[in-house]
């Protein structure tokens, strides 16, 4: 009888293993990969190549200058989506980043936190500051089973947990002339033909010349109404009415020479300025190394 019973339990463990031998219980490792290459062939998508982490990478620009250190400052602008097509953020306006290398994972979503795959592929892969590729990070190298960001998994502002992600990554090596480059196709995308582009790097337009005869220099203090706002239209700050007082020095540094040179009482004038002569880095409301468009009335002048 104890035969007969360890003979059947055999045969039923046997039948067991037969089957998950031929059931496909993938890791998620496996399972990443088997998405990816689904999303590749689904839309089409040629010239990339897989490394040994299971991220899939195309170098669109090596880039021409120093290797990337961890220690090194990065400025970034990246876009990212999710391969299950729900989550896009393709606003290269607002995805910007500047930090270290090696700080890419302790950033804000949808940069960095647990995102450890980005980071590795900027240093091991692209690897040249001035580089641009276009990377597919499995999601056990992203966001993991938790997902990301805010809402349900259905909406536009989260994404799902087992997502690989869609990256577009441009480092910029020289942020003087990728702002000019970003102005310039604001002013074609817009119709801005008329501006003009000063020595110290700004554009400008005089919309309305001045009436006022007082000058306004490092010493003015000038009551004006304004908006300043990014290049995708969001506005940053405002003030209309009835005016507000600034004393030249407090303002950006392109608000400061453009008024100098070009305003008096009266005057209306458009800016498009460069990160450098902007916000910088500050990355506060507005996004680190952003151009922004200033629009100025100077309602008067007091010496």
């Amino acid at each position: 009888m104890k035969q007969t019973t360890f003979t059947l339990l055999l045969f039923a463990v046997i039948a067991m293993v037969s089957c998950r031998k031929n059931q496909y219980d993938p890791t998620i490792k496996q399972y990443d990969d088997d998405q990816i290459k689904a999303y590749i062939s689904a839309n089409g998508i040629t010239g990339m190549v897989r490394d040994t982490s299971g991220m899939y990478y195309n170098i669109i620009s090596p880039g021409t200058d120093t290797v990337i250190k961890y220690q090194d400052n990065l400025s970034m602008v990246f876009t990212v989506k999710s391969i299950d097509g729900v989550y896009v953020s393709a606003d290269t306006i607002t995805n910007h980043y500047d930090g270290y290398a090696g700080h890419l994972t302790g950033t804000t979503f949808p940069v960095g936190v647990n995102a450890s795959g980005l980071q590795l592929a900027i240093h091991n892969i692209l690897n040249h500051h001035g580089g641009i590729m276009r990377l597919i990070v499995p999601s056990h190298l992203a966001y993991g089973v938790t997902g990301a960001g805010s809402g349900s998994i259905s909406t536009t502002g989260r994404i799902a947990g087992n997502q690989s992600l869609d990256y577009y990554v441009h480092i910029i090596s020289n942020q003087d002339a990728y702002d000019q480059l970003v102005i310039k196709n604001y002013m074609a995308a817009n119709g801005l033909t008329n501006m003009t582009k000063d020595p110290a790097g700004f554009w400008y337009h005089v919309d309305a010349p001045g009436t006022g005869t007082v000058s306004i220099d490092d010493n003015s203090t000038i009551f004006v109404t304004y908006t300043t706002t990014l290049f995708n239209g969001t506005v940053a700050s405002e003030n209309n009415s009835p005016g507000q007082n600034f004393e030249i020095p407090d303002l950006i540094k392109g608000a400061q020479i453009g008024l100098k040179k070009y305003a008096t009482a009266g005057s209306l004038l458009t800016f498009l300025i460069p990160s450098s002569l902007a916000y910088g880095k500050l990355g506060t409301s507005i996004p680190p190394n952003s151009c922004i468009r200033y629009g100025v009335r100077v309602v008067s002048v007091a010496p």
